[in-house]
């Protein structure tokens, strides 16, 4: 599965993806999140996955240049992760990157990021280059590096998402939004007309109705005054294994001029691509948008 930039992906988003499992006895928990950074003076984005398995939790870090080619790429395996702490030395743009992690304190949830009492550091050029987790006086002590604000951008997410009808989440659509409970109702087995409804923090936002005729589509809504479009791809669920997946994908806008793409047709009816090079430049930095990936997997 190749859907993010170079180490996860080469030049977009596929919503719709063969190589995908078709059942959700094979579909692994994980959340990834990409944040566009600076090194030296140069930009790349840093790529955070948690993943959680039967054999049990990992942890990947990637690092891309702005051509979207990964420079480096660190795994921390399940019997790594065991460990709760540690460290790892990688090169990048000629110089020493170090990543620091602690979670001997970590919480967890039903998912496999941490929810507190963690912190994952990526350290370099004698500065913290991205900083997560709430344990940040531990980890600039670790570092030896002194606080300063963040440069850091959280511009995509993608997350693997279970359920029977009903899908949930908590989502933001920008950097440093709000947090809401995305809510994803859908029921295809022994309905002769299913409809899809996405609700926001309770309320109904959007509701498609014929979905045997609508299995792809998009439409547009408004979160927090932004310009959200809302794509969606349900052919596995509708026509494939009762237990496959079903990809929605939510692109945030943050200036005008940024949405006159979307109205043009998609070119090919069973892909949903979207290029992520020419949105992740610095000179689009000011405009930059939010690309949340749910993958939804129906379980038995």
């Amino acid at each position: 599965m190749r859907d993010f930039p170079s180490c996860f992906g080469e030049n977009g988003v596929q919503v719709a993806d063969s190589s995908l499992s078709n059942t959700s006895k094979n579909a692994q928990n994980l959340v990834t999140r990409v944040y566009q950074c600076r090194i030296r003076g140069r930009s790349c984005l840093i790529t955070v996955t948690w993943s959680k398995n039967l054999v049990g939790q990992g942890l990947s870090v990637g690092i891309d240049d702005s051509a979207n080619q990964c420079l480096c790429k660190v795994d921390i395996k399940p019997w790594l992760f065991s460990k709760r702490k540690g460290s790892k030395s990688l090169e990048a743009y000629s110089c020493k990157i170090d990543i620091y992690w602690d979670l001997s304190s970590a919480k967890f949830g039903s998912g496999p990021e941490p929810l507190e009492g963690f912190y994952v550091g990526i350290y370099a050029n004698k500065q913290m280059v991205l900083l997560l987790g709430d344990m940040r006086k531990e980890a600039y002590k670790k570092t030896g590096s002194t606080p300063v604000p963040s440069t850091a951008v959280f511009v995509a997410k993608k997350e693997h998402v279970f359920g029977k009808r009903v899908f949930g989440t908590k989502a933001q659509f920008c950097d440093n939004g709000q947090i809401h409970d995305l809510i994803i109702e859908c029921d295809t087995i022994g309905v002769n007309d299913p409809c899809l409804i996405i609700r926001l923090d309770g309320k109904a936002l959007m509701q498609v109705n014929r979905l045997r005729w609508k299995f792809r589509g998009n439409h547009t809504i408004l979160v927090d005054g932004m310009t959200v479009e809302v794509y969606w791809d349900v052919h596995n669920w509708l026509f494939g294994t009762s237990l496959g997946n079903a990809v929605f994908m939510f692109k945030t806008f943050l200036a005008a001029e940024e949405k006159s793409w979307v109205s043009q047709p998609i070119p090919n009816p069973s892909t949903l691509q979207w290029s992520f090079s020419h949105r992740f430049q610095d000179s689009k930095a000011q405009n930059l948008g939010f690309s949340l990936i749910l993958y939804a997997w129906k379980n038995e």
